[in-house]
């Protein structure tokens, strides 16, 4: 049997519910409608897995609890002016203290869902207390007086200002105890702006794709689920046409602005404010500004913009379902997209065809589907674009080692492994394309490699020991796969090629003693039933050896092999019309099984020679 490689590859003058905050609430129960028009980020950076999504932004759960929690916190902040007594000062501290909880499960489900607060904090001051934002800071400016105090006591203000500043303080203690102080680390191919030297150069580029996300708010039709590796190109010079996005993006900032700071229509004031709050605010963490985050765009980041950009569409705008329309089947679309892999990845083609990451998800999925003369073409393309891409180099020498183009495998393979040192998986392949090349000292040490890289790698040791196997190292081999065993206890392979060498070298009582061992962890693994039956065959054990061969065809009735030996086992054992019969299943299974033509033809002669005899 031979040996196989295994790779992974307050009641203030409050407006009514039916003016003011009706748009409000309106804005922000359109959310989730509106989300799912925006994808999850879709990652896949790890060349031995890859995850098989069916539904529809699965992968952004975490963003919709956040959102649909900060929703919560926020109608829950409303709620408390409206549960008092028929006073102006009166608020419930209650329903403030259950907007902190919520404001806390949506920071759990996302760092994003602290934002509340501030949008919190604007519904108060603009909209609970009325303070009209132009006038103040005129006071402020050219008078040099704020709003008397007198009235912001009456009114409350300061003490709900102390409550959402020691929620906010106690939350951001809870997430740096729970999560530690030292920012993630990403890489330039990330977000490739924030790695730039040169400021004008990186505050360009970072306006440039808050004008991209504004354009996705209002019209999401160009979708990726992935936007690094070069899909958004930096503005290097102030010639590059796209800058004028960035002027168009300020100047309609400054245009909704002016509305709602100097409107002379109160409501309209008060709603253009507050929808930019809504707007602005929940993106703020995303923005580049406080701190590095590790993507170009992602789309999952605009679920809770999305209240503010309704709020003010639903103002500013009347005919508004031919855009409800256009979202509707936009969204519809999408999912259809995301309802299998080849669909997702594919489509992403068009959107960001300098993104190495979905080339290489491209031919991913077409490996898995065994087409992989496409797939080296979307792998060589993804190293094109990204030379230093180590897992596209890994899956490209994984399928030319398997087309037997074993120089360049090991060529990639050394590079990827160059590049990034630790890569355990790569070291491992590149031992398996070496062994192949018959570089056995290089094979040996480049599975060391992979082990000292990864100390719980049973496959490693496996193909580890198919090297010492095929040097003739047997107990090297054997300590080999009993390491595999150990870390893996469910290695067939391991515990099958024990049994195989054990039974190979003649050490049939510890053969026996390994296969029954195996068989306690892997009761219904027919390939190490037919290993046993094989060794108990050879010890003469012959009703014992036929029980195990039987069971091995009950769980694969078709193995001609398993046929063919339980034919020899019946030669041996006298019962010649059992093996005659297996012997002819072998045959209609497999018509050129090797060996079994000429025990099938010494048993026919034996028949004949016993015909006559009687």
């Amino acid at each position: 049997m031979a040996l196989s490689d295994v790779r992974w590859d307050q009641q203030v003058p409050l407006p009514k519910l039916s003016s003011c905050q009706s748009r409000i609430v309106v804005g922000l129960a359109a959310v989730l409608c509106f989300a799912n028009s925006y994808d999850g980020e879709f990652v896949f950076d790890d060349s031995e897995a890859i995850i098989n999504n069916k539904v529809a932004g699965i992968v952004g759960r975490a963003d919709l609890l956040c959102a649909l929690f900060f929703q919560l916190s926020f109608l829950t902040y409303c709620k408390a002016f409206r549960k008092g007594k028929h006073k102006e000062d009166t608020f419930s501290v209650i329903w403030i203290v259950a907007s902190l909880v919520l404001c806390a499960v949506a920071m759990l489900c996302k760092e994003q869902g602290i934002t509340v607060l501030g949008v919190n904090a604007a519904f108060d001051v603009i909209i609970i207390c009325n303070i009209k934002i132009y006038e103040l800071s005129q006071r402020i400016l050219f008078k040099g007086k704020l709003i008397e105090a007198n009235e912001l006591f009456r009114r409350g203000l300061p003490t709900r200002a102390v409550l959402l500043t020691c929620g906010g303080t106690l939350l951001l203690y809870m997430r740096w105890k729970i999560m530690g102080t030292g920012p993630p680390a990403f890489t330039e191919v990330d977000n490739p702006a924030s790695f730039a030297e040169n400021t004008f150069i990186r505050a360009v580029n970072y306006n440039y794709y808050y004008s991209l996300n504004a354009w996705l708010l209002l019209c999401p039709w160009w979708l990726c689920f992935d936007w690094s590796m070069g899909c958004v190109p930096l503005i290097e010079s102030l010639l590059d046409w796209r800058i004028i996005w960035v002027l168009l993006l300020w100047i309609c900032l400054a245009l909704l602005m002016g509305q709602a700071l100097c409107s002379q229509d109160s409501n309209k004031r008060r709603n253009l404010t507050f929808g930019l709050v809504l707007l602005v605010v929940p993106f703020l963490p995303a923005s580049n500004l406080f701190f590095r985050v590790g993507f170009v765009i992602a789309e999952r980041v605009l679920y809770l913009s999305t209240a503010g950009y309704c709020l003010i569409l639903t103002y500013a705008l009347s005919p508004l379902l031919g855009l409800i329309c256009v979202n509707m089947a936009r969204c519809a679309f999408r999912s259809q997209q995301w309802r299998s892999e080849q669909n997702l990845f594919t489509s992403a083609l068009s959107i960001c065809p300098l993104n190495a990451k979905v080339h290489y998800n491209v031919g991913k999925n077409l490996a898995d589907r065994g087409n992989q003369s496409a797939a080296v073409r979307y792998y060589r393309e993804a190293v094109r674009l990204h030379p230093k891409y180590v897992h596209a180099m890994n899956n490209l020498g994984n399928i030319l080692k398997e087309k037997n183009e074993l120089l360049e495998a090991e060529q990639l393979l050394s590079k990827a492994v160059h590049i990034q040192p630790d890569f355990a998986a790569a070291w491992m392949n590149l031992g398996i394309v070496q062994n192949s090349l018959k570089k056995f000292e290089d094979a040996e040490q480049s599975y060391w490699n992979a082990i000292r890289f990864r100390k719980k790698y049973p496959d490693c040791y496996y193909n580890l020991g198919r090297l010492y196997a095929d040097l003739d190292r047997h107990l090297d081999a054997l300590n080999a796969w009993r390491n595999a065993t150990m870390l893996k206890p469910d290695h067939s392979l391991a515990w099958n090629n024990m049994v195989i060498l054990l039974d190979n070298t003649g050490n049939l009582a510890q053969a026996e003693m390994i296969a029954k061992e195996a068989l306690k962890v892997l009761p219904n693994d027919h390939t190490i039933m037919f290993s046993l039956a094989n060794v108990l065959g050879k010890q003469q054990k012959y009703k014992e050896s036929e029980g195990f061969f039987l069971n091995a065809l009950k769980i694969n009735p078709n193995a001609a092999s398993c046929h063919g030996n339980l034919a020899v086992l019946y030669h041996r054992w006298g019962k010649l019309e059992l093996a005659k019969k297996h012997y002819e299943l072998s045959l209609q299974l497999d018509p050129n099984a090797p060996g079994t033509k000429d025990n099938f033809n010494m048993l026919k002669r034996k028949l004949e020679q016993a015909h006559k005899n009687n």
